[in-house]
Order: structure tokens, then sequence, then C-alpha cells
């Protein structure tokens, strides 16, 4: 059973309101067409009755009229056709004699324009000329000259539809054809009505489909669980299966955002963990020695007390280091994040953090190099930041690398882009691992760890400040020889995306 909704029920009822317009503008256009094909077959019929009758008799002799002829002349279209009005008319239209009862006819003349134009032969049928009984009214005629010995006397004007006849034609179709127009009239406007209505049940079912879909989505409901369109395969898809597409591939994006705001929410849940246990780590190691130095204090060697200080300092250097990342990080990653971009030499800032690192580079024994084209063109970018991402890289490289060890620094360029790569031949990084190393507070496993410990941040702001560059940053590594670490950004002006 179809079920009428707002939607349909407002389409039915226009559709019906359209048929009762259509179907009374059709009734009174087959009126009106109907009256005057009548009337033009009346008037084609008749058009040389007045001529016949103004040659059999004498009706105007000088203008006078000839009572005798016209008494003839009314008595015998009397007993022929009464639906027939003669009226004499002078040559300036003034009403002379006529066949209508006395006190019917209140015009004194008629126009002469209609006559004339009859009488030419020029006319389009049916021509109308003036009723003598109404002020308003017009009627189609047959006219004819009244001349005599080439002189016009006047003209004879015959209506050819009385008030008589059109009493009878109006009883007549008000009898049988009105009412049989009437009822095809309504037939034709139910059936459509009921043709109508089918049409839109048979369009609308998809809309009432997908409107049922959409109501069974409820707020605790995962997108997964949500009803799907049926889409059908078709190259011309209306406006329904294009809404129901649009449906599903809604309830697909909201399914991803939900994973996404899943990943998210466990991120962040892990974030807090980590976040909770690199502080609570360090800050337990210097209230741990600086309660040591408070009770032990009078105990303690000159030698003992310079450990513990220098253990504490090293842990606030941590605490520190850490609280510095996690702000930065927080920084680059607010929308309010703003970058000066400059021209600047690439090859002269990394020759300076190059020689930031040298001290620790004999310390550890690692040959640190630079391999820079010639000719490399300006890089555009924040040189600040820029300047971190080489730092956290560097650092990195040099933490990883084992002594005797190497760590290549190599810049390129495509004219278009600015590439550095950053290669140590270290211990190399786990395949498996390699998609994870630049998500936040994401370490290797300790066995593999060769240096301090860190946050594991250093590689998340990198990856965050080449996303604010419009750039791109990769890693690839191999096992026991080594690790590449590359970005790419532009050697052109460019609008950074936020």
């Amino acid at each position: 059973m179809i079920r009428l909704t707002r939607l349909y029920t407002r389409m039915a009822a226009l559709l019906f309101l359209l048929m009762l317009i259509l179907g009374g503008a059709f009734f009174w256009l087959l009126n009106y067409t109907s009256s005057t094909y009548q009337q033009e077959v009346m008037q084609k019929l008749n058009v040389d009755l007045a001529q016949h009758l103004v040659e059999s008799d004498s009706l105007l002799t000088d203008g006078k009229v000839n009572q005798k002829a016209l008494e003839h002349l009314f008595h015998l279209l009397m007993v022929i056709n009464p639906s027939i009005e003669v009226y004499l008319l002078n040559p300036r239209g003034k009403l002379l004699a006529y066949s209508a009862p006395e006190g019917k006819v209140v015009r004194k003349r008629v126009s002469l324009a209609p006559i004339k134009q009859f009488i030419s032969g020029n006319a389009e049928y049916p021509l109308k000329g003036d009723n003598p009984r109404s002020f308003q009214g017009s009627k189609v005629f047959s006219a004819s000259p009244i001349r005599r010995d080439g002189q016009l006397q006047g003209y004879l004007y015959v209506i050819l539809g009385s008030e008589a006849y059109d009493g009878i034609a109006n009883r007549i179709a008000d009898s049988y054809t009105l009412r049989v127009a009437a009822g095809l009239l309504l037939t034709a406007l139910i059936i459509s009505l009921l043709f109508g209505l089918g049409g839109f049940a048979f369009i609308t079912r998809r809309l009432r489909l997908l409107a049922k879909i959409m109501q069974k989505v409820s707020p605790g409901s995962s997108a997964r669980e949500m009803p799907r369109y049926p889409v059908r395969d078709t190259r011309h898809p209306d406006e329904i299966e294009i809404l129901g597409r649009s449906f599903n591939e809604m309830a697909e994006r909201i399914d991803r955002q939900m994973e996404a705001l899943t990943r998210n929410d466990a991120q962040r849940r892990e974030m807090i963990a980590n976040i909770s246990h690199d502080l609570r780590t360090p800050l337990t190691s210097l209230h741990g020695y600086l309660e040591t130095l408070l009770l032990k204090d009078p105990q303690l060697e000159p030698e003992e007390r310079q450990r513990y200080l220098h253990i504490a300092n090293t842990q606030s250097h941590q605490l520190i280091r850490l609280v510095s990342e996690l702000f930065e990080l927080a920084k680059l990653d607010s929308c309010g994040t703003m970058i000066n971009i400059e021209a600047f030499s690439l090859a002269e800032l990394v020759q300076d953090v190059v020689n930031k690192f040298q001290l620790k580079v004999r310390e550890r024994n690692v040959e640190l190099l630079v391999d820079c084209p010639p000719l490399l063109p300006f890089a555009y970018g924040d040189i600040g930041l820029i300047q971190r991402v080489l730092d956290n890289l560097i650092e990195n490289a040099l933490q990883h690398t084992p002594e005797n060890g190497q760590v290549r620094v190599s810049l390129t360029s495509d004219g278009q882009n600015i590439s550095v790569e950053i290669s140590d031949t270290g211990c190399g990084i786990p395949r498996e691992a390699l998609p994870h190393i630049f998500d936040r507070f994401y370490r290797l496993d300790k066995s593999r760890r060769t240096g301090a410990q860190h946050a594991g941040l250093g590689l998340a702001i990198a990856k965050r400040i080449l996303e604010l560059h419009n750039g791109k940053i990769w890693a690839e590594s191999r096992l026991n020889e080594g690790t590449t670490f590359g970005f790419q950004f532009s050697s052109r002006p460019f609008v950074t995306e936020m």
C-alpha cells in the first residue's frame, strides 16, 4: 500500500490543479472553436443570400422603401428561415426598415466598415458586424449593395443568427453537446489524474526508499551499520540516483572519519601515556638524586656529590628538551602558525649546521661529509625551521652511527625543488618500522637504541615543518648497512598551505 508522503500529496494536488486548469481551458477552447466554426460555416453557406434577395425584388427606389416588396420579402423569409433578420440601410448605414419585432431594435445605424469589407470579397470568415438589437453584440451576416441605374441606393443587411436562433442553439448545447463534452472532459481528467498519481508513485519510490534508509540512521550507530542505497549501474543517472550515490559516499566518508577519529583518540591516549612516562622518568630521577643530596650531603664525598649533581643536571636537560619539543610541535600544529618565506643559500645553511656538530663528530670519531653542487639555486622557506630539520636529522644520524662510521649530507636540485639527503652507516631500521618512524612518540625497541633516550618527537617535528613548506620527507634503510633520510622543498617562491 502506498503511504502518502507530504511530497507525494503536494505533487498530486499540483497535478489535480493542473488538470482542472487544462480541462477548463480545453473546454473553453472547444466551445469557442465550435462556435466560431459554426458561424464560419453559416456565413460561407449564405455568402450570396443578400445578393439574391436584392436581385429578386426592388427594395429601394430613389431612397424610398418599396413597402410592398419589403413585406413580401419578410413574409417569405419567415416561412423559409425564421432565424434570419433582414435590415434595410441607407448609404450611410441608417436603418430604414427591418424584419425584427418592434421594440427589439436599439441601434439607429450600423457600421458600414464590415459591410464594405464583406462586399469587397476579401473578407476572412467569420466576419461579424453590428447587431442592431444590442450595443455590445456582433453577428455574422450577409450583405449586398442596392443599386439602381448605377447609383447606390442603400444596403441589404441580413443577420444570419437571430436571438431566436441563439436561444435554440444554446438550449441544444446545454442539453447535449455541453453534457457530452463535460462528461468526456471529466473522464479524461480522472484517467489522467489516476495515471499521473501512479506515475508519481513509480517515480518517487526510490526517493521514499532513500528517505526510509536515512531515517534508519541513528545517532549511536556506526557508519558501517548504515543501510546503503542500492545503486543502479547506469551511464546517465537521474537526480534521485545521484542523491543515492551521494548518500553512500557520505556514509563511507563518515565511516572513514569515524575510523580516523578512533585512531586519533587512541593515538592521543597513547601520546598522553608516553608524555606522562617521559616526563615522569627524568622527574623521578631528578627528584631522587636531589633528595639523596639533601639527606646524605654531610656523608658524601666531593666526587660522589659531583656525580649526583651531574646526573641531576643531565635529567633536567632531558626534561627541558622534552618540554621544548612538545611546545614546538604544538606550535607547529597550531592553525595560527606563520612561517617567514625568504630566499636563502641552503649550501651555506648546511655548512653552518655541520660546523656546529664538529665537536660531537670528533668525540664519537665519526666522519661528517657534505656533497654540494657548485651552482645550487637559492631555496625558499623559513630558514629557522629548515635549520631545525637539518639539526634533527643530522643529530639523529650521528646518534645511530657507531665509531669510525660516516654521515653524508647530499644536496641536489631539479630546477623546481631542492633535495637534501642525510645518509649514515649505522645499524639501520627494520622494514616494518619504516612507515611509523615519523609518528609522534614512536621509538624503536631498546635493543636497537645506540644513544641517549629521546621522546621520539624529532622526526615528527621535521615532518610537520616540511608539510608547512609544501614539501615532503622520506626514509630508506637496510639493516646493518645504514639509513638515508631525505626531504625536498621548493626552490621557487610559494604560498604555504596551513
